[in-house]
Formats: structure tokens, C-alpha cells, sequence
């Protein structure tokens, strides 16, 4: 009954009732209790009368909970229906929650007790102006500015108002208004910006109250980054600031402020000012924090306010240097602040707080770029070398001009970047091929987790004689110099880098000598083989060592200690990737190839790895054998090779042909597995040339699946669906993947050989495709479906006759699997669609072939793709649509084909452009709208495209019709916009349709005006300008020696 009465919206709302609806909500009630107070407050919510009774609310209520509830209603119809109220309405709302600011802000005690409700209706107002001002509200800023005048409290609460307004308009407007509208808030706040200037410096000036000085600076802070430069640097607002800088209750906004300062950048005009002002800075700093204060320690043991001012004084000197470092170092009175600064921040980099240490890092490496760049760039090896810390000697002819300037800003920073280098190897991140760490307990483990946040590029040199002498002898210490060590590789001249690396593996190895232990000895090997790995060059140059490091690696292929025998594989992985040519070739000095003598050995090498080290192992030898040119070596090696894999292989399967219940044992069913797994290592570093290997098995292995696959079936039909589950099914199931994976491997890396194809791709029409036709769901193997991608992909057009028995084994009944939810057989899915995608790209003549309902299914199923929230299998959707709407554009049935799909394309793409769970997805949506509009507009559909029968009017042509149904379309799914901004965003995408940019700039701007995407985090819609900008930055990093790992580089270079 009280339901009923609160719903009830004809008369005024019984407040007490809401209020107890309200604490039933929030209340510790029964769970029931809760949910029916939820139910109400959501219908009240949804009820569009509902605002008409928030003033009647607030005047009534004592609740916070209700007067929040009210607000948060109110801030609904602001957002999504404040244009559509009429004027009275408005003016009424806003005069009336101006007025309740007013009241509660300027009594100090009701101003601190509201303090939660007034910061709420502050946003209100915000919400409110930013539709109505300023062209509906023009007097706004000069109210404001005349009531923040009457009273302290109502000023400090208008600072909070104004910052707010200021965060709104600069900070979080993108994906939240119209460009338009952002752009026309700026150019207000900044032509009004005089009245707000003059109020904060009267209010610092003039105020002797905490609370409204704080609220000032802090709104100050919010402004600083845009308003008109002569407000900062012409009037006495910088003088101020550093009035207030020494006063610890200010001290953090201060600097907060003149961080901002700093960050702008607009030329050498008030190069005087922000002298002035480091210089005052600096001398204050050294009063509050002395230069020799332990700042470390400081911050570990400091209080919250303490850690946030370490915290930004990194960030202003960051910002400062960043963009004027150059000022300081014109004339030598500046140069030693600035050196005092550096000091301060590299004490502050030391500061065991992560977030710091980025923020400083992140000035390092732009300030060591920046010097490393202007040496680098003046084409005279000796000012690199010596820019690079390496000592070369000088020619008097080489310093001059530029290179003495150079060498001077160098001998600036010689002190600085000497620490630097120290800073650089105590902090260094541990790169991701480490495999060997110190865990909590002091044990030395295996760590299977990437963490490499960043890498720096600095010259260091050695600090391994006190590890030797054993002084300075930890685990960390040795970790984070080596991974420095690593980290610099590719940086140096490749003289000075031998040199270098000569010392450090003779000090490594002396230091495995002289130290006791298992553990100690296991943490240097794995240094020893990080730094080796990471050398690839070196190694290249100097195949004695080489030699040595590999055999060294095989010593530790013995080692049991946990991690050691991975990385011993890892590392000889990577540097036979980097070096493959020097071990087919016979070497000074030795009888034959390096490959013969491992071949010869390689029983003895593997005694004592695990299956997954030996599959390493396998992979790393047939790189090697890849890069033999010799046809009848190779064929040799590969078969040495494979002996005792392929021993095995004959073994078990003249034991089969005697009595096939041997291949159900367990044990032989795991080595099974084991020895294709080898052949697919082998396969995925020899490619073409695995050819001979894999036709010797291929047969026989296609009859093992053949029997494992029923018997898989006989166990799920004979079990349940349980079965699935039992050990027994899942390692049948292995092998079954194993050997698609095989198959799919070998045929992926080989060269594109048609006969290659047309050999192995027949016999497995009925083994492979049948099977998974005849199968029960729960035993199909989702890599059926990626290995006719694969195939697709590889031999194209020359597939196109096979598509129809693909079609047919695997279409209808994977359908069936997944088109019940969006959840079950995740696997299958993404493969489908792929495969799906590759039938459509290269064998797209075989889809017209289809009979309609055929094509309807294909249609259907990419439609369902893109409504997924998964966003690999929505963009698989999307981007096979997409490759739909181009062939079938271009081929006869194009007429056809879009009248009978146009509009439901249209709508599906619509209904997931709009709603809130398929942002990653706008690139996509976009693409596909600006194609389907430009097909209407470009007079290659001759056909209606509406149905003649259903509609009467006759349309002078589709492009009419289309804009018409799109206008009914989006005026149905959004109510609260008006018909007027219908058409104009409708109109706005046949207009833009030819300029993809400004078209989507377009759909974000309806976006942000339709209900849905109001108040979300809408970066996805922005997610392809910042890939460009990523890759930009990538292309920088690979034209600095050094700042990209080795094995990160597709080297060409390798080992010729």
C-alpha cells in the first residue's frame, strides 16, 4: 500500500515515506526488505514526472540518503532531458538550487555540516551549465564572482564551483560533449577569465582563513594549464605563490601550482620570469628540505602530506627541466641551482615508491635522449663516442662550434649522469627472460612472471670488482647489474662493446669460481647466460666463445637446480635464432660442422631434461639445420635428429599393427603425445623442410587419430557427458590436438608450395573433416577449424572447390554449438569465425555458389559474431563483414545481395554502435557505416531497396529511402532526442561519408549526445588515435642503438 502511495506522483511526494524507503535501502533490514525498497526507488527513478517533486523533497527531508536520492534523479533530467523542459521549468530549477548554495554557504556551521550536500548541488549547477551557459546564462561569471564578495564561506565555496567547472571543461569533456560545445565553454571561460583572476588574488592577498586560501590555490591549480599567459607572468600571482610556498599547510598546493607553471611551453618570452622564479624556488626549498637531507629515508618514515610533497617536487622539477633546462644553462650563475636541482631529483629517484620512480625516470630518459640525440646527430664519432662516456681521443679539428658547445653541456652533466648510471643499476627491472629470483624466504627459485616494466639505455661500466672481492657480494646486487649489463646491449661501438663484455663474462666466470655454494653458483649461471643471450653480435664475431658459452650451456643441461636447465634452453633457443649460420658451417680450426659433434652427442646432452626443455631443445637444433643450404646435409641432419623420436614412433606402431589395444594404454598414449610434440618444435623452426619428416609419420599418425577419436566417442556416448572430463579422454584429446597442431604448423611455415597442399590436404578429408561432423559436440576438436583456416589462408583460390565439403562438415553443426548463448565452447567460436573469414577473403566465389538459405546462415552467423562482448570474436565479425560488403559490392549479385541484407546490416550495427558494451568495437562500426552509405549514395544499387509491397510511397531513389528509415530508425531507440537532432546527425552522415575522420568524429558526437554513452569511460571510442601514436614511438626507440632488447629486433643481419 505505501508502494502504491510513493508512486503515486499526482499530488506531493509523502516524504516520510521515502525517507523510510530510503533507510530501508541503506538499512540493515532483511534482504527482502532491501529489495523491495530498490524496486521503488528504481521505479520512482524511472518515472520522468519524478523530478517535478525533488524541490518539494529537499525543503521536507532531514535524510541525507533521501536529498541525495532527489539529486541524483535531478542530475538524470539535466543530463539526458534538460533541452527538452520548458524555459519556466528551468529558470525555476536553477534559481532554486543557486539559491539553496547560497543559503547553506554563507553560514560557516551549516556550510561545514552540509558540507556533502552542498559539494553534491555544486555539481549540480556544473551539470546545469554546462548546457545553459553561455548563451542562456551570460551573467553567470560575474554573479558568481559578486556573491564569492559577500561572505568567506560562500567565496570558498565558489572557488569549488569554479574548479569544478574548470575539471569539467579541460579535464573530462571528451566522450562527455560535443566538440562544439567543449569548444565554445573554453573560448567563455577564457574571455571571462579576468573577473576569476582578480578574485584569487584578492582572496590570497587579503584572507587570513586556511580553508579559503586552500580552496583558492587548489582551484589556481585546475586554471594554471590554460588560462591567457599574461594573467601568470604579468601580474603578481607568481610573486604570491611563492609567498605561500614556505607555509606547510599551503606548501603542497603551491608546488602543485607551480608544476603547472613550469609545464607550459609557449617559446623564450618569459624566460626572464621562470629564471626568477626557480632561482626563488630553490632557495626557499633548501630552507624547508636541506640538500643533504637522506630523502629515502625521509619519505619512508614521513607522514601522507610529507610523501606527497617528495612526490611533487619530482613532478615539478620533471616539468621544469622538460621544457626549460636550456634557460638554466645559458649563463654560469645559473648552472649551479640547476646542478642542485638534478641532485635533489636524483635523490628523489631513489625513493622506494614505484609511481615516483616512474615519474622521474620518465624525465631521465627524455633528458639522456635528448643529449644522446644532439651528439648523435652531429655526424662526428668522437663527440658520440664521448657522449657515450667511452674514451676516445680528440682532434683539435673536431672541436669546434657546435661539438665544443656539446662537449660543455656534457662536462655540465658529467656529475649527474655518473649517478645516474649508479641510480640505473641499483633500480634496474628485472628483464622477462630471468628465470632465476630471490622469493621471500631468501630461496632461489624458478619465477615464471613477466615483469619488465622498463629498461633503461645508459653506458655503465664495472662494478663487479666489489662483487669479486666479495664486499658489496649479494644476490640482488648481481641480479640488477647484469640485467643492466643486458639492457645496454647494441648501444656501444662494437669495439668498446667486446671489450666491454670480455671483462664482464671473465669477472662472472672468476666470481662462479671463487664462490661456495649451489645457490650462489646457480644465480651467477643464470646471469652468465641472461648476459651471453643478450649479446648476439659478440657472439657472431667470436665463434671460440661461442662455442664455449654453447658447451656451457649443455654443462647446465644438467644441472637440477630448479631454473637453471630452463634458462639453459631458453638461452640457447635465443642465440642460436641470432647465430644459426655458425654452426653448419666448419670453423678455423675445427674437422667438421658444430651440428655433426652436437648431432653425435645429443642422446647424452638431453639425459636429463623434462619433456617441454627437450621440445626446446629439438626447436633450437632444427633452426640450425634450417640454415644449412646443402638439400642432402639437411635431409641427413634432420634425420639424425629425429632418431630416437622416430625409433619410438616405429616401435609403437609395429606394436599396433600386431594388436591395436596397445595404443590404449596410458603410458603409451602419453609418449605418443611426447614425440609429436617434438616433431611440431621441429616443424615450427624448419618449415618446407620438415617435408621428408612429416610424410614418413603422416599417414600412420592420421590412423591413430582416426582410432583415438572413437574411442573418445564410444567413452562420452558409453560415460555421459562426465567422460569428457576423465584423464583417460583428456590425454586421447591431446594427442588428437597435438597432431592438428602438427599438421597446422607444418603447413603454416612452409613456403607456399602447391603440391605441398595438394599432398597432404586430400587424406584428411574424411579422418579429420568427417570426423568432426560425425563427433558428438563436447568431442570436437576446435583446431579442425584453425587448421582449415590455415589451410585457407596458405593455398587461397586453389581451395575454392573444397570449400562446400568445409561447409558442410563444419558449418551447421558448429552453429548449433554456439548459438545457444555467448559462452559455451569459447574455443570454438573465435575459430569459426576465422575460418569463416579466411573461406570469405580468399574463396569468396565459392559463397555466391551457396544456395540463399546457405548464404543466410553465413549472414546470420556474423551477426551473431559482432553482438558478442568478446572483443577478439566481435572484431573477427566485424572485419569479415566488412570483407562481405566489399566482394559482394564488386561481383554481379551486388544488387541482390544488398537489398535483401542492407537494412538489417544497418540496424544490427546500429543497436551495437549504441549501446555501452561494444565500444572496442567503434573503429569497426564506423567502417562498416561509412561503406554502407557511400554504396547508397554511389548509384551501384539500381534496385529499390525497399519492398515495394509493404511500403506505398515510392522513393525518387535509395539514398532518400535510406535516410528516411535510418531517421524513423534512431528516433524510436532514442526517445529523449528530438527529431530536430535526428535528422541533423542523420543528414551529417551522407555529407561526411566521403572523409572518414570528420564522419566519425560525427557518430562520437551523437554518442555523447544519446542517452547511452553519457557518464562512461569513453577512451575506446579514441582507442585507434592512440595505437598510431604507440607505434610512432616504437619506430623512435628502433632508431636509437640499444634501446630495444636484441631478440626484440627482427634482425636481418643474422650471423651471414
Amino acid at each position: 500500500m505505501a508502494a502504491e502511495r510513493l508512486r503515486d506522483l499526482s499530488q506531493p511526494i509523502d516524504v516520510s515515506l521515502l525517507d523510510a524507503t530510503v533507510a530501508a535501502f541503506y538499512g540493515t533490514g532483511s534482504k527482502q526488505e532491501r529489495a523491495q525498497a530498490d524496486q521503488i526507488l528504481r521505479d520512482l527513478q524511472n518515472n520522468p514526472d519524478m523530478w517535478l517533486q525533488v524541490v518539494h523533497i529537499l525543503q521536507q527531508t532531514k535524510s541525507l540518503n533521501t536529498k541525495f536520492f532527489a539529486l541524483q534523479v535531478l542530475e538524470g533530467v539535466i543530463k539526458y532531458r534538460w533541452n527538452a523542459l520548458p524555459v519556466e521549468q528551468r529558470d525555476g530549477m536553477k534559481n532554486y538550487i543557486s539559491e539553496v548554495i547560497v543559503q547553506l554557504s554563507s553560514n560557516e556551521a551549516s556550510f561545514r555540516a552540509e558540507r556533502l550536500y552542498v559539494n553534491k548541488l555544486n555539481i549540480i549547477l556544473v551539470q546545469i551549465l554546462k548546457h545553459d551557459w553561455p548563451a542562456r546564462w551570460r551573467s553567470f561569471i560575474p554573479d558568481l564572482v559578486a556573491a564569492a564578495k559577500t561572505s568567506e564561506t560562500i567565496c570558498e565555496n565558489c572557488m569549488a564551483i569554479l574548479k569544478l567547472l574548470s575539471e569539467e571543461v579541460f579535464d573530462f569533456s571528451r566522450g562527455e560533449m560535443t566538440q562544439q560545445k567543449i569548444k565554445e565553454l573554453k573560448q567563455s571561460l577564457n574571455s571571462e577569465f579576468q573577473l576569476i583572476h582578480e578574485l584569487c588574488l584578492y582572496v590570497l592577498s587579503a584572507s587570513e582563513r586556511t580553508e579559503l586560501i586552500r580552496a583558492t590555490l587548489s582551484t589556481l591549480h585546475a586554471f594554471l594549464s590554460w588560462i591567457p599567459l599574461g594573467y601568470i607572468f604579468e601580474s603578481t600571482l607568481l610573486e604570491t605563490l611563492l609567498k605561500f610556498f614556505p607555509v606547510p599547510s599551503y606548501r603542497n598546493l603551491t608546488v602543485q601550482c607551480l608544476t603547472e607553471v613550469a609545464a607550459l611551453n609557449f617559446g623564450d618570452y618569459y624566460n626572464v620570469q621562470y629564471v626568477k622564479m626557480y632561482k626563488i624556488f630553490m632557495v626557499q626549498l633548501q630552507a624547508i628540505l636541506p640538500p643533504t637531507s637522506n630523502i629515502p629515508e625521509a619519505y619512508a618514515h614521513g607522514t601522507s602530506e610529507e610523501q606527497a610533497f617528495i612526490q611533487n617536487l619530482a613532478l615539478f622539477f620533471t616539468s621544469f627541466y622538460k621544457f626549460h633546462i636550456r634557460v638554466l644553462e645559458t649563463t654560469q650563475e645559473h648552472i649551479s641551482p640547476l646542478l642542485l636541482g638534478l641532485e635533489y631529483l636524483i635523490n628523489i629517484s631513489h625513493v622506494d615508491d614505484t609511481e615516483v620512480f616512474k615519474v622521474c625516470l620518465d624525465y631521465w630518459n627524455s633528458m639522456v635522449l635528448e643529449l644522446f640525440d644532439a651528439s648523435h646527430n652531429m655526424d662526428n664519432p668522437a663527440v658520440t663516442a664521448n657522449m657515450m662516456g667511452l674514451q676516445v681521443p680528440m682532434l683539435p679539428s673536431m672541436i669546434d662550434g657546435l661539438g665544443a658547445q656539446l662537449l660543455q653541456r656534457r662536462q655540465h652533466y658529467a656529475g649527474t649522469m655518473s649517478k645516474l648510471r649508479m641510480l640505473m643499476i641499483c633500480r634496474m627491472a628485472k628483464p622477462e627472460e630471468v628465470l632465476i629470483v630471490e622469493d621471500e624466504n631468501g630461496n632461489i627459485v624458478r619465477e615464471t612472471l613477466k615483469d619488465n616494466d622498463v629498461l633503461v639505455q645508459y653506458k655503465m661500466l664495472r662494478k663487479l670488482s666489489k662483487q669479486l672481492s666479495g664486499e658489496d657480494w649479494t644476490w640482488n646486487n648481481l641480479n640488477t647489474l647484469c640485467w643492466a649489463i643486458g639492457s645496454i646491449s647494441g648501444s656501444m661501438m662494437e669495439e668498446q662493446e667486446n671489450r666491454f663484455l670480455v671483462l664482464v663474462i671473465r669477472d662472472l666466470l672468476s666470481l662462479c669460481e671463487i664462490t661456495k655454494g649451489k645457490d650462489n653458483k646457480a644465480v651467477i649461471a643464470s646471469n652468465i647466460m641472461y648476459v651471453v643471450g643478450q649479446y648476439p653480435r659478440f657472439l657472431r664475431a667470436h665463434w671460440k666463445f661461442l662455442k664455449t658459452v654453447v658447451n656451457k650451456l649443455f654443462e647446465f643441461m644438467h644441472e637440477t637446480h630448479p631454473g637453471v636447465q630452463d634458462m639453459a634452453c631458453d638461452t640457447f633457443l635465443k642465440i642460436v635464432q641470432k647465430c644459426k649460420r655458425k654452426f653448419v658451417i666448419v670453423q678455423v680450426g675445427e674437422n667438421e660442422p658444430f651440428v655433426c659433434e652436437l648431432l653425435s652427442a645429443l642422446a647424452t646432452t638431453v639425459a636429463d631434461l623434462e619433456p617441454h626443455q627437450i621440445h626446446s631443445f629439438y626447436e633450437s637444433v632444427g633452426h640450425m639445420i634450417q640454415a644449412e643450404s646443402d638439400p642432402h646435409k639437411r635431409d641427413e641432419y634432420l634425420q639424425r635428429l629425429m632418431e630416437l623420436p622416430n625409433q619410438k614412433w616405429g616401435e609403437i606402431i609395429g606394436q599396433a599393427r600386431q594388436s591395436v589395444d596397445f595404443l590404449k594404454d596410458q603410458d603409451v598414449i602419453r609418449t605418443v603425445l611426447t614425440i609429436l610434440q617434438t616433431n611440431t618444435s621441429v616443424a615450427s623452426s624448419l618449415g618446407t623442410y620438415f617435408l621428408s619428416q612429416i610424410s614418413l609419420i603422416f599417414l600412420d599418425m592420421l590412423n591413430v587419430y582416426r582410432m583415438y577419436s572413437e574411442l573418445i566417442s564410444s567413452s562420452i556416448a558409453e560415460g555421459g557427458p562426465f567422460a569428457s572430463k576423465t584423464s583417460y579422454v583428456k590425454l586421447l584429446r591431446s594427442v588428437k590436438r597435438e597432431t592438428l597442431k602438427l599438421i597446422e604448423t607444418f603447413l603454416d611455415k612452409a613456403e607456399d608450395q602447391p603440391q605441398i597442399g595438394k599432398q597432404f590436404v586430400p587424406p584428411m578429408m574424411d579422418p579429420v573433416l568427417g570426423d568432426y561432423a560425425r563427433n558428438l559436440p563436447d568431442a570436437r576438436e576446435s583446431e579442425v577449424l584453425s587448421l582449415f583456416a590455415t589451410i585457407i589462408n596458405k593455398y587461397k583460390a586453389a581451395m575454392i572447390d573444397d570449400v562446400p565439403v568445409i561447409f558442410e562438415a563444419v558449418f551447421q553443426c558448429t552453429l548449433e554449438m554456439i548459438t545457444k548463448n555467448f559462452e559455451d565452447y569459447p574455443e570454438h567460436r573465435l575459430k569459426f569465425f576465422s575460418l569463416l573469414r579466411a573461406i570469405a577473403t580468399h574463396c569468396f566465389p565459392a559463397l555466391i555458389r551457396l544456395s540463399s538459405q546457405q548464404l543466410k546462415l553465413v549472414m546470420d552467423s556474423i551477426i551473431w559474431a559482432f553482438r558478442h562482448t568478446e572483443r577478439n570474436i566481435a572484431e573477427t565479425g566485424l572485419n569479415l563483414l566488412l570483407e562481405m560488403l566489399k566482394n559482394f559490392q564488386a561481383s554481379e549479385f551486388c544488387n541482390q545481395f544488398y537489398r535483401t541484407y542492407f537494412l538489417s546490416i544497418e540496424q544490427e550495427i546500429f543497436a551495437v554502435l549504441t549501446d555501452t558494451f561494444h565500444k572496442p568495437g567503434f573503429k569497426l562500426h564506423v567502417l562498416v557505416l561509412q561503406h554502407l552509405f557511400c554504396v547508397v549514395e554511389s548509384g551501384l544499387l539500381t534496385e529499390p531497396l525497399w519492398d515495394a509491397a509493404t511500403v506505398p510511397y515510392q522513393y525518387p531513389n535509395n539514398g532518400m529511402f535510406v535516410r528516411e528509415y535510418t531517421i524513423k530508425l534512431l528516433s524510436t531507440s532514442f526517445p529523449n532526442m528530438t527529431a530536430a537532432e535526428v535528422t541533423q546527425f542523420v543528414n551529417g552522415l551522407f555529407e561526411s561519408r566521403n572523409d572518414l575522420s570528420t564522419f566519425k568524429n560525427h557518430i562520437r558526437d551523437f554518442l555523447v549526445q544519446s542517452k547511452e554513452f553519457s557518464a562512461q569511460d569513453n577512451k575506446d571510442l579514441y582507442a585507434e588515435e592512440a595505437a598510431v601514436q604507440r607505434e610512432r614511438e616504437r619506430q623512435r626507440m628502433l632508431s636509437i642503438p640499444g634501446l630495444i632488447a636484441p631478440n626484440e629486433i627482427q634482425d636481418e643481419m643474422l650471423d651471414s
